[in-house]
């Protein structure tokens, strides 16, 4: 942490909350470098060890090699159209999550809006995996 802002450039890693969360509003702002691989996983069943297998996963990856799922889908569950590209500036992530309705919009564009059942509930997390990732003011409200 530096000056309120979770920053990280180097390992592997998530920080995980210590409350589950089923229906909910996240709001997030954050900021990476274009190659950053990142996300905000949400309803994790395995915090222990979250993965797209265990969690929704709000991807923040522009590189990635399948782009359909890159920033501003969920691996597996939605993707989105005309990639959008967000390194090297400050983005807000506003996601709603109410019974098996997710509403994801990144800097006030609506990437994904889909109806899926298969995580109920659980922890949030925020994910380090390449690049240079911040975070900041973060909030969490329940619905």
């Amino acid at each position: 942490m530096v000056d309120g802002i979770a920053e990280a450039d180097m390992g592997f890693g998530h920080l995980v909350s210590k409350d589950s969360y089923g229906d909910f509003t996240l709001r997030a702002e954050f900021w990476v470098d274009d190659p950053a691989n990142s996300g905000i996983f949400i309803r994790c069943t395995e915090p222990e060890e979250p993965s797209p297998r265990s969690c929704y996963e709000v991807n923040i990856y522009d590189e990635r090699p399948d782009a359909s799922f890159g920033t501003g889908g969920i691996p597996n569950h939605a993707s989105v159209a005309g990639i959008p590209k967000i390194g090297g500036q400050w983005n807000i992530y506003e996601i709603t999550v109410q019974g098996d309705h997710i509403l994801v919009i990144l800097n006030g564009r609506k990437t994904v809006d889909v109806r899926d059942d298969t995580y109920a509930s659980g922890p949030v997390t925020l994910q380090y995996g390449a690049g240079v990732v911040r975070f900041r003011k973060v909030d969490i409200r329940p619905l």
